[in-house]
């Protein structure tokens, strides 16, 4: 086999133009569907559409078809087990960040997971409470049922206990983001998470775990913090943590130091060993039991007032209704909370897909995700995604569907009926040191920093800005704050790209940025100038200021200046202070040489003036110094009227007789300048050709005939005599 740098190949094509090309290759005709026959075809039933639909609605029926009891059915008992005593756990810490009720967590690990079972399209996450909603969704519960201070002005609140006013807000939240994600799964959008960088969320989940870190103190040192929301809510909390330090409570320290310690160390002899383990320890369940047994014996509740769960209901409560009055206040961060939830879960869901070989559908995850959420806010339930950690735990003991998912649901309900009041000596400060031991993850996030600002700044920016400003002033305008940040950077980056002039690769057909190689050959008096981004309103400006510095000259300045050059040579003509004598040169093309040379503004003047040499009467143009220009137009995938209207400009060069070219030009944008009107006698559709050698060739090939005698006429003023050269028409200019 050839090394890389010894192969050769060797091509031998006609010179082709866009036009030679498509007179050379014929064209398939396509029929473009009109939007009739779009909605036709959308609302047309057949029995094969129909059960594409059933499946697509209902994934369970596709992957149930293949289940394999033999291979799969164990791998899901064992995985559903452990995720479940996992969920368990989860489900009563992640209650504490919503500021409800712990065992209102629990409902998040068994309502939303059954509706998921028929309706979503990953195999392997598990659905429940994930941190940053519960944080989001305890945000607005604070707002609206403040620990200090009477709750909002709510008609439903009337009769209510403060802890009932702040489930029916959890709740009718948690609808209403069902409602949410449900319309937009139905409404087809979702492509919305493309918008949601990797970037983005990594600066939107660290700031997200630093709130839910800071708002796990008051469990950790077993202080009464009331619960602030709003930006700067974050400083009002640790102010408040900081000023209450002395009143710390030991056994609640030293319990989340302990659970801490251990759970982090045998979390890392999980990952460690994970190749060589069968399933990973569950430490934080044998830490759950430990606690509970150590918290029931030395009755930590009375006699150190350490905060434990408390009664948990063996029985699930009644459905409400949610109160409308409730959406109209809560809509502005349902909608954030239901973007978040379905872009984590969506994430996830495709790390997993990839990983197992199948495939998920935004879509339907959206509607999948809508339904849970409907279905477990009716029942009291957190706003349910996934959590990291506890699909991990569901993949890696070996879970195959959602049966895994299934089986854990089954595990909370029995803790929920049946064993719940085992649980209720545990201490808060344990579910708070499980909380932040499980940040881990996501505040480790904060090592890419460096990197990003090495190899992306923009990136960076948006990580920085993200973060921060989530930090300070909340998860909802945090997330708006970095969208729009992300959008400037598109923006930016679209706005102002990395023009650059090329040259040749001496010996090849391959052009480059003329800064970044030695061997590097620009043609004399041609300009390749490469537009590596769409062209639009945004930027037409720029590149035409980046050309007229990549030319290094303004070309309507010059036509101006040519213009006034010629009215005052005619008028010295005219007045007799200039006088016109010939000399002619014998040549071939003597005869056509006028109406090759013959600038249409010149028409009236005897003869041809070379801008380039010196002018009678200290008449002063700047030289032009190249004969053609070529546009490289091979990234440019569309074009706006208001860049079609700026490339009209290309007539400013060819009225100071510098030839344009456009190579590379996509097909489609060629049609468009068409049907634009955009070819006139000046602007031809000659001008475009399928590479940037075809130019040059052709430049190269028609240079001969263009390189004319020069024809020397000289103007007689006493006492001087003044010599004007004909002006050579550069190389590959056509005639109209």
């Amino acid at each position: 086999m050839l090394r890389p740098s010894t192969q050769r190949y060797s091509v031998t094509r006609p010179l082709y133009s866009e036009d030679t090309f498509e007179d050379e290759h014929a064209k398939v005709y396509r029929k473009h569907k009109r939007l009739l026959d779009h909605f036709i075809q959308y609302f047309t039933c057949t029995s094969e559409r129909a059960k594409n639909a059933a499946v697509s609605l209902l994934p369970i029926i596709g992957w149930m078809k293949i289940y394999s009891i033999k291979d799969w059915l164990l791998n899901d008992i064992v995985s559903g087990v452990s995720t479940g005593l996992v969920a368990v756990l989860q489900g009563l810490a992640f209650s504490l960040l919503a500021s409800i009720s712990t065992w209102y967590g629990l409902y998040a690990a068994f309502f939303p997971v059954i509706m998921y079972f028929f309706l979503g399209t990953s195999r392997h996450i598990s659905v429940g409470s994930f941190p940053i909603l519960s944080l989001m969704v305890g945000a607005v519960v604070t707002r609206l049922v403040p620990d200090e201070g009477p709750p909002a002005n709510i008609t439903a609140f009337e009769g209510l206990t403060k802890d009932e006013q702040r489930i029916l807000v959890s709740a009718s939240l948690t609808f209403l983001v069902g409602l949410f994600q449900l319309g937009m799964g139905l409404l087809q959008v979702g492509f919305i998470v493309m918008y949601l960088s990797d970037t983005l969320i990594s600066g939107f989940t660290t700031a997200a775990a630093v709130h839910i870190l800071v708002s796990q103190l008051k469990f950790v040192l077993g202080l009464t913090v009331p619960g602030f929301s709003g930006p700067l809510s974050i400083i009002y909390t640790l102010e408040s943590v900081f000023t209450q330090i002395t009143s710390t409570n030991i056994h609640d320290l030293v319990t989340s130091i302990v659970v801490m310690v251990t759970v982090l160390g045998v979390k890392e002899i999980n990952d460690r060993f994970k190749s060589k383990l069968p399933v990973p320890i569950p430490i934080e369940v044998i830490m759950t039991v430990i606690a509970c047994g150590v918290s029931y014996a030395f009755n930590f509740s009375e006699n150190h007032g350490v905060d434990v769960v408390g009664k948990i209901p063996n029985t699930f409560e009644s459905p409400i209704a949610p109160s409308l009055q409730l959406f109209q206040m809560t809509a502005v961060e349902a909608f954030p909370i239901a973007i978040v939830g379905f872009a984590v879960a969506f994430a996830v869901a495709k790390v997993y897909s990839v990983k197992h070989d199948y495939i998920i559908d935004g879509n339907q995850e959206l509607i999948a995700f809508g339904a849970s959420n409907i279905f477990g806010g009716a029942f009291k339930s957190l706003a349910a995604s996934t959590a990291l950690s506890r699909s991990a735990v569901q993949e890696s003991t070996g879970g195959k569907t959602q049966i895994a998912g299934l089986l854990s649901a089954i595990i909370v309900l029995v803790v929920i009926l049946g064993i719940g009041f085992l649980l209720e000596p545990l201490p808060k400060s344990l579910l708070g040191a499980v909380v932040i031991v499980n940040l881990k993850g996501m505040l480790m996030q904060v090592v890419t920093v460096p990197y990003l600002w090495k190899k992306d700044r923009p990136d960076c920016i948006v990580w920085v800005g993200t973060c921060l400003a989530a930090i300070f002033l909340g998860l909802d305008l945090g997330l708006a704050v970095g969208l729009g940040l992300e959008l400037l950077t598109v923006v930016f980056r679209a706005q102002f790209p990395r023009c650059c002039v090329l040259a040749n690769i001496s010996g090849t057909d391959i052009y480059r940025d003329r800064k970044d190689y030695v061997n590097i050959y620009e043609p004399e008096g041609v300009k390749i100038f490469r537009i590596p981004s769409p062209i639009f309103f945004a930027n037409i400006d720029f590149f035409r200021d980046k050309l007229k510095d990549a030319v290094g000259f303004n070309p309507l300045r010059i036509l101006r200046k040519r213009n006034k050059a010629v009215k005052k040579i005619k008028k010295m003509i005219k007045k007799g202070e200039l006088t016109l004598t010939s000399v002619r040169l014998e040549s071939e093309e003597e005869s056509n040489m006028e109406d090759l040379d013959k600038p249409t503004d010149y028409s009236d003047l005897p003869i041809q003036v070379n801008w380039n040499t010196e002018l009678p009467a200290n008449i002063r143009v700047p030289p032009v110094n190249i004969h053609s220009l070529i546009l490289d137009f091979s990234a440019v995938s569309f074009l706006d009227i208001s860049a079609l209207k700026g490339l009209k400009a290309l007539k400013e060069f060819l009225r100071v007789n510098v030839d344009v070219y456009i190579v590379g030009c996509d097909p489609y944008i060629i049609e468009k300048l068409r049907n634009c009107k955009f070819f006139d006698d000046e602007i031809k559709t000659s001008i475009f050709f399928l590479t940037i050698h075809d130019a040059m060739l052709f430049i190269h090939d028609n240079g001969a005939l263009y390189n004319i005698i020069q024809r020397n006429q000289c103007y007689d003023k006493s006492p001087v005599t003044f010599v004007l050269a004909t002006l050579c028409r550069s190389p590959g200019h056509h005639e109209d």
